[in-house]
This record gives C-alpha cells, structure tokens and sequence, in this order.
C-alpha cells in the first residue's frame, strides 16, 4: 500500500461497528482485522482512514450476512490533522467493501470519502461522488 499524506490517528479498534455506504448490499460491518498491522503483544489492533481491514458483516442482504470481506475506511469520527494544518473530521465511521488489491464491489459511494483514501486507492476515487 502507498504511504499517506496526513497524520491520520488511529482510532477504530478491532470490534468497532461501521456503516457500509457503498451498494454492495451491506448496511453494518464489524473490525475483525487489521491488514498490515504490526503491534505489541496483547495490544488491540486499530486503523484510521485509508486503512484495509478485515470485517464481518452483521446487517444487509441475507447472502451477504455473517460473511468475512475486505473493506477500507473511508471516514472517521475523531479529527486528524492534514500536513498543511488542516484538522478534519466526518459525522460518522464509515467503509466500503473491497477484494484483495483494493478494488471495490459496489459501483457508486454515499457521502463524502476522504482525500487520503483516494490518495492510497486511486479505484475508490474514480466512483466517489464528493472527496473531501
């Protein structure tokens, strides 16, 4: 994965639940994974905007349900600061659903995605309605 361009504060713990607001057909997604995270012993692993996590999908279409997906996360709740000064925050935490190189499964994303997801996946961005 390509580096970031902010200094983006890790806050999401394996267990949190997001919003999925791609049309994949999930609606609820629970962190069961962090890729590429290296930590300490019996540390939690967490991720931050533009990180790719493994997730369990509670809530959305029955095919789809208590199934195990890449996602990305698009937006975060708590601020992170830009390295022009910026600090930016969402109204909630929210992913799409990706395969394995970072591609995603729906075709259109609600909301805004941030400028350092688009910045790590150039794919995102192309279906992305608003980058922020």
């Amino acid at each position: 994965m390509k580096g970031v361009r902010a200094r983006i504060v890790k806050a999401l713990n394996v267990g949190a639940y997001l919003k999925c607001v791609d049309n994949s057909g999930a609606t609820v997604l629970k962190i069961i994974g962090v890729y590429g995270y290296k930590g300490r012993r019996k540390r939690m692993p967490k991720a931050g905007i533009a990180d790719m996590v493994k997730v369990s999908i509670v809530d959305g279409d029955p095919k789809l349900k208590h199934q195990q997906a890449w996602a990305v996360i698009v937006r975060q709740r708590k601020e992170y600061r830009r390295l022009d000064g910026l600090r930016v925050k969402f109204e909630d935490n929210a992913a799409i659903l990706v395969n394995e190189e970072g591609e995603p499964k729906g075709t259109e994303i609600k909301g805004p995605v941030a400028k350092e997801v688009v910045e790590r996946f150039s794919t995102i961005g192309k279906i992305a309605s608003i980058v922020v």
